[in-house]
């Protein structure tokens, strides 16, 4: 095509269209390039001669299982805080958040974590008591999966819990309005320095505040998972038993205390 066939108004009005689509695709392909592609990132987990049957559960209900699991967690020095749990809730208008909170005890009534009563999950808990937790140990390949409701616990245990925690740890729930917006962190340090001369007296009791205090998860399925090198997990999950549950011993087995389990493919 001609310089002269170019330079009319057409032309040049469709070469202005060709250049403007041909820029935007390229600064959007250029864009995606700049994302960064993590694809590749594996390691290895546990080879087949470490798979997790169903004949190595130490208990047929999941809190004598999780106890094995997380003594053996406890007893891993690379791993500190073998007690944290991802805790996960939803709200009423069904937007989910989560966070790590610290697991503070667990028996078969469930397990038991410490909060501020005016926190985002303390909010979302009171409208939708529905909730998931994750313990993960990577040194050990193994997560264990709670599904479950939350109960407030009574003011006397809390009450008893509070007065355990370390003194400056005891300040700290009493200056913070957990998610609460502030201006600054000398806030906090303001508040917290009042307190500090009020009560770093030895002997000297701090009032458990009003917002502060624990809940239990009371399970309903608890999912125990154990990573294979060849991404063929292992996932044997316990439940409740519900009417019109067929236990074979094949798909699903019973357990003890009202529980049944069953392998997930992963």
């Amino acid at each position: 095509m001609s310089q002269k066939i170019l330079n009319k108004p057409k032309y040049c009005a469709t070469l202005k269209i060709i250049t403007f689509y041909f820029k935007r695709h390229f600064n959007y392909t250029k864009q995606n390039k700049m994302s960064i592609d993590i694809g590749g990132m594996r390691i290895k987990y546990k080879d087949k001669n470490e798979t997790f049957l169903e004949k190595h559960l130490v208990s047929k209900e999941p809190f004598g299982q999780f106890k094995a699991w997380f003594e053996e967690a406890c007893s891993r020095k690379e791993i500190l805080e073998p007690n944290a749990m991802c805790l996960a809730t939803v709200s009423k208008s069904g937007f989910p958040s989560a966070r790590f909170v610290l697991c503070k005890g667990y028996g078969k009534d469930g397990f038991k974590f410490f909060t501020n009563y005016e926190s985002r999950k303390a909010k979302e808990m009171c409208e939708n008591p529905n909730v998931a937790a994750t313990f993960y140990w990577e040194v050990l390949n193994r997560s264990v999966r709670i599904e479950g409701c939350v109960e407030k616990l009574t003011d006397e245990e809390c009450t008893t819990y509070f007065h355990s925690r370390p003194v400056p740890s005891q300040i700290a729930a009493c200056v913070s309005h957990q998610s609460m917006p502030i201006e600054s962190r000398d806030v906090l340090c303001d508040r917290e320095s009042v307190l500090e001369a009020e009560y770093m007296i030895p002997g000297k009791e701090i009032p458990r505040p009003k917002h502060w205090g624990g809940y239990i998860i009371r399970p309903k399925a608890v999912e125990f998972w154990q990573g294979q090198r060849d991404r063929l997990h292992d996932r044997i999950k316990f439940r409740q038993s519900a009417e019109g549950d067929t236990i074979d011993g094949k798909l699903l087995h019973e357990g003890e205390d009202g529980w049944v389990y069953e392998r997930l493919s992963p």
